[in-house]
């Protein structure tokens, strides 16, 4: 596994990289890091394909300017320039969590320039933002993004060496527990300066964006939301705790290029880690042979 770095919009992300020919961006989430898919890269890479996993916008080495803006379509942004950044005509965009919405809002943008999109974890379309007003549940696993609009987030997350994010991990993939030496390793991002901040600056941004934000961002909103002109694969957990899976009936609506879903049912939030080797198969079997 590769370190590199490159320039895009305006901002000198860092990345872990491993194999060469087609390209292949790998988008992290919240509490994660670029080392999320350590389990999919080889087998990517194995398979002919050139895979890069930025830290994303604020996290670790990838630093942003205080304040961001950390707003979803900035994120699809990012992603856009980074395949033009790394020498691409096109790429697969894979996302989890955050990494995600950033990839949906890409695929709006620029549907040109991303040949498959794989997604995980959060499905896209109304249905999630309707469920934080109308469902209790949703409600219920979400109470933290409510609580990140607080001024105590950064002390509350931080305190007791990041117990907050170790409870997170216990809620969203019930009974799977992650190597310590990874939690070290992300709790070390984490602490970086500037990422904790700019990780809660996600919701923030999201939930509360100030009317600077939101005037900075308004060029790319309305494409960042339309529907998904890419083909694509959806992966959920049946088990996460984050975000109920239910959330994701009847996006393929929203997908004109075609949308595949699959349901893990003992997996949680972190499926790509606590099932390894069933995502990296599906992702494989979605992707096909690299330049095929």
């Amino acid at each position: 596994m590769r370190n590199g770095s490159v320039n895009a919009n305006g901002l000198e992300f860092h990345y872990l990289e491993m194999g060469d020919g087609p390209l292949v961006l790998m988008l992290h989430g919240f509490p994660d890091h670029a080392r999320t898919f350590r389990h999919q890269m080889p087998a990517l890479a194995e398979a002919g394909y050139r895979v890069v996993a930025p830290y994303m916008r604020g996290y670790g080495a990838t630093k942003a300017p205080d304040g961001g803006p950390f707003s979803v379509p900035k994120l699809g942004e990012d992603i856009v320039a980074l395949i033009d950044a790394l020498g691409a005509e096109t790429a697969v965009v894979v996302g989890h969590d955050w990494g995600a919405a950033a990839s949906y809002a890409a695929a709006g943008l620029a549907p040109e320039k991303i040949s498959k999109l794989v997604t995980m974890a959060v499905p896209y379309g109304p249905g999630l933002a309707g469920a934080f007003v109308t469902d209790p549940e949703q409600q219920r696993r979400s109470w933290y993004m409510f609580f990140f609009q607080t001024p105590i987030a950064e002390l509350a997350v931080a305190h007791d060496d990041f117990a907050f994010i170790d409870r997170l991990w216990a809620d969203w993939s019930p009974g799977f527990v992650l190597e310590e030496s990874e939690m070290r390793l992300l709790k070390e991002t984490l602490a970086a300066d500037g990422t904790l901040s700019a990780a809660l600056g996600y919701y923030r941004h999201a939930l509360m964006p100030t009317p600077e934000i939101v005037e900075q961002v308004a060029p790319l909103a309305e494409r960042a939301q339309g529907p998904i002109a890419v083909p694509t694969l959806y992966l959920h957990g049946a088990r996460d705790g984050c975000i109920g899976a239910e959330l994701a009936e009847g996006m393929e609506a929203l997908f004109t290029a075609g949308l595949t879903t699959h349901v893990l049912e003992s997996a949680g939030h972190f499926l790509h880690q606590e099932e390894p080797e069933t995502v990296t198969r599906a992702l494989l079997a979605f992707l096909g042979p690299a330049g095929g």
